[in-house]
């Protein structure tokens, strides 16, 4: 059998439309890759294909479609804010890297909303007295999930200038002080960058905004099910963010480029193929050809050497691309952030897709409750 089966074989053997082997392939369920004889049509991995059209076959019981949709399996609800189609982000049906040319987190997190005209920012309050800018965000959100009203029974208007000025508040405790201006200016300000270091971290927020159902904004949607406030549902995602294999991703990379520079590129990434382990910073399973975010920002900046360096030797060993993860900590290093840096980065965009997706939950007047699948022992009477 053929490595590699082009779209009309893979869909006649799955019986599915065009539509759905592109939903397949964005999901990571199917690895593609352009056909060498025209790169405008794709083929698809045939064993990946056996194995859909064997589970399609012997058909699945709703416990084990349940159990494989949590991770990376099939979409657990409808949701009109965030896609991947054919390795490309869309934010409500526009490009994310389009958007990433031109426009700013504040904007972006308007259409994420869904598009609300008016931004109102409410009395703005100076951040806590904390000399940590990641401690100081966590406190900002805590105590206005402490404070602010449900969202359950409120007008959409109201709540978008909430979660423009909880965007704002937010923004002014990573910053450290109260201040006046797009989000992005604002960090640059705190960090001493200049013009052309505000515009990558403008470029970079809008390309973060928002990534459809990973762990934070799930965590985030199940707070908002619940009725909780906007601040509540950012909480509950600054959490699941704060984690090693989520936010704390960017931690990660920045210790194996460490690694590298004192091995080695080469060496760290040889090191890492033969003890089995993945490579930090590199490939993603809603993009088997590439990270378009992570495309989208090394066009736009150079990285220093040891992230080039680790870029040029992971691509040419293994044939996987940079993730946005590399991006984030290789603009940080660029512009000479101050640590933690790239959590921070990715916690303000982000906070643009969680108030949407709390926003979107609360419409569908919801809540979200799984069962359990129970394997523990037997129970007695």
């Amino acid at each position: 059998m053929a490595d590699w089966l082009s779209a009309t074989d893979a869909q006649a053997r799955l019986n599915v439309r065009a539509q759905t082997l592109y939903a397949y392939a964005s999901r990571g369920r199917l690895e593609a890759r352009p056909d060498p004889d025209d790169p405008r049509r794709s083929q698809y991995r045939a064993a990946d294909v056996a194995r859909l059209e064997a589970r399609k076959a012997r058909g699945r019981k709703a416990a084990t479609v349940a159990e494989d949709a949590i991770a990376w399996g099939e979409p657990v609800l409808a949701s009109s804010i965030t896609t991947v189609i054919e390795g490309r982000l869309y934010y409500r049906g526009r490009d994310a890297v389009v958007l990433a040319e031109t426009e700013t987190l504040e904007a972006v997190a308007r259409l994420l909303r869904g598009g609300d005209g008016v931004r109102l920012k409410q009395r703005p309050e100076p951040p806590p007295a904390l000399d940590d800018a990641r401690a100081r965000l966590f406190a900002v959100l805590a105590a206005r999930a402490a404070s602010d009203a449900p969202i359950r029974g409120r007008g959409a208007h109201v709540l978008a200038a909430e979660g423009a000025s909880l965007l704002d508040a937010a923004a002014d405790a990573v910053a450290g002080s109260v201040s006046d201006g797009p989000i992005h200016a604002r960090l640059a300000r705190a960090w001493g960058v200049d013009a052309d270091g505000a515009d990558l971290i403008r470029r970079l927020l809008v390309l973060l905004a928002d990534h459809e159902l990973n762990a934070s904004t799930f965590a985030a949607r199940v707070a908002a099910s619940t009725g909780a406030s906007l601040a509540a549902a950012g909480l509950a995602g600054l959490a699941a963010l704060s984690g090693p294999l989520h936010g704390g991703m960017a931690a990660r990379v920045e210790r194996f480029i460490a690694e590298a520079e004192r091995v080695g590129a080469e060496a760290a990434v040889e090191a890492r193929i033969a003890q089995g382990l993945p490579i930090p910073g590199f490939g993603h399973q809603l993009y088997p050809a590439g990270d378009p975010r992570a495309a989208a920002l090394f066009a736009a900046f150079a990285p220093p050497p040891a992230y080039e360096a680790i870029r040029q030797a992971t691509e040419a060993l293994t044939g996987v691309a940079a993730n946005v993860d590399l991006a984030l900590t290789a603009l940080s290093a660029r512009l000479e952030l101050p640590a933690g840096s790239p959590f921070l980065m990715f916690a303000i965009a982000r906070m643009a897709g969680w108030q949407a997706h709390a926003l979107e939950q609360a419409q569908t007047g919801q809540i979200i409750r799984p069962r359990a699948r129970y394997v523990g022992p037997e129970p007695r009477a």
